[in-house]
């Protein structure tokens, strides 16, 4: 769909209409974009708390991060091709779990494909997509974002996803990257440069990296505005490091996407991102897992504790509320187990639900003294099983699906 756009700043002052209604705070600032899709606007009231609208109504995003892998497969799957189309079961349950947004990490390979299965969800079932791009952070050979020609390979990836699916009904934000400032340390997926090896200490080439890596995302987001000033662009990030230095190097970015694990609540987390870089954020990952590492076994009643404490804990913090104000929303991660991941090189090991935890968090009190807790092929709150339903893995609700059904079928 091609449609010429009109941008307009108003500045508008409007009273609070209702007690507790944040859509009627006032409102200091708001970017209205015309077109003939949906008006996706992120605005900061007078009050210093942000909120997202969709056609002029509060948007909090109620959402799941979406791979649902079969059984037997692992990541290198295209689900987006399955002919049993996987996403009309997992639709209809988020529907009347009260989700309203999925999180792809990345496009799938064949366009059409993805274009099919985004806009099923949300013409279907009334769910929004956030399309993410990892910038090559996972990929062979690993990135280096100090390297102008895999820069420039990227940003063509990028721009030819924002083409591609830009006027796609139900596509709600562009995320940038996932956990890539974790390799500013040197220690996960390093990447350098002369000029940084010359510099003296390792917070200096740390800085260094981050400089580097954030000015290369306000770049791609301003790339990504001239193209589509339609949709909202998202930093995403792990946790709040570098956040201080984004602010300096890339601040033409919507809001942050954080992926934050720190147990049942988020502490400071929210004043700390105010703090560092005072944007709105929205959760790209959260979550606890299914498994006990220290019982050995299921642990479905922890995982929806846990669950709900969050979600209670990031709607105290959205616009309007007792906390901080500056948050839009999160997806949980994630919709279903994923068998492969423990041993993602063993294809053996993919059809079994490996339970060996791969790394600790203490914060997850509940089996935190088994040291490695966080089983990563258990994180779903929907389980698979090796039935088949109409060509898929029987898909089986946990607690933790029903907990979350109740909060947000309730919650604004």
């Amino acid at each position: 769909m091609k449609c010429k756009n009109k941008i307009s700043v108003l500045i508008i002052i409007v009273i609070f209409l209702a007690a507790g209604c944040s859509r009627r705070a006032p409102r200091i600032e708001k970017e209205v974009v015309e077109h003939h899709g949906d008006d996706i606007v992120i605005e900061q009231l007078e009050n210093g708390h942000w909120q997202m609208l969709v056609n002029d109504e509060v948007y909090v995003v109620k959402g799941v991060c979406y791979a649902p892998i079969p059984i037997g497969k692992s990541h290198l799957y295209d689900y987006m091709c399955d002919p049993n189309k996987p996403w009309m079961v997992g639709g209809k349950l988020m529907e009347e779990m009260g989700a309203n947004t999925i999180r792809l990490y990345q496009p799938g390979d064949e366009v059409s494909y993805c274009q099919a299965m985004i806009e099923d969800m949300y013409y279907i079932y009334g769910i929004r997509t956030i399309m993410g791009h990892s910038l090559g952070f996972w990929d062979y050979p690993p990135p280096n974002y100090a390297d102008e020609e895999f820069c420039k390979e990227i940003t063509g990836q990028v721009l030819n996803m924002v083409e591609n699916f830009k006027d796609t009904p139900g596509i709600l934000i562009w995320n940038l990257g996932n956990e890539n400032n974790y390799s500013f340390d040197g220690r996960l997926n390093p990447w350098s440069s002369p000029e940084i090896e010359a510099l003296g200490s390792l917070r200096e080439k740390r800085d260094a990296r981050a400089r580097i890596y954030y000015s290369f995302v306000n770049e791609l987001a301003k790339k990504i505005k001239e193209i589509d000033p339609d949709h909202p662009v998202s930093l995403g990030n792990g946790e709040t490091v570098g956040l201080k230095i984004a602010a300096q190097y890339c601040p033409d970015v919507d809001l942050i996407g954080c992926i934050v694990y720190r147990g049942k609540q988020f502490g400071n987390f929210f004043k700390e991102v105010k703090r560092k870089f005072d944007k709105p954020v929205v959760f790209t990952e959260f979550g606890c897992d299914a498994y006990n590492a220290l019982e050995d076994k299921e642990d479905q009643n922890n995982q929806a504790k846990f669950l709900k404490s969050q979600w209670l804990d990031i709607e105290n913090n959205l616009a309007g509320g007792p906390g901080e104000g500056n948050c839009l929303g999160g997806a949980i991660f994630e919709w279903t187990d994923e068998w492969w991941k423990t041993s993602d090189s063993d294809r053996d090991s993919w059809s079994v639900h490996d339970t060996s935890a791969t790394w600790g968090m203490g914060a997850y009190t509940f089996d935190a003294a088994a040291g490695k807790n966080m089983n990563e092929e258990w994180f779903g709150i929907v389980a698979l099983e090796p039935e088949l339903e109409s060509g898929i893995n029987k898909r089986v609700p946990r607690k933790a699906y029903y907990v979350m059904r109740e909060l947000w079928k309730s919650s604004r």
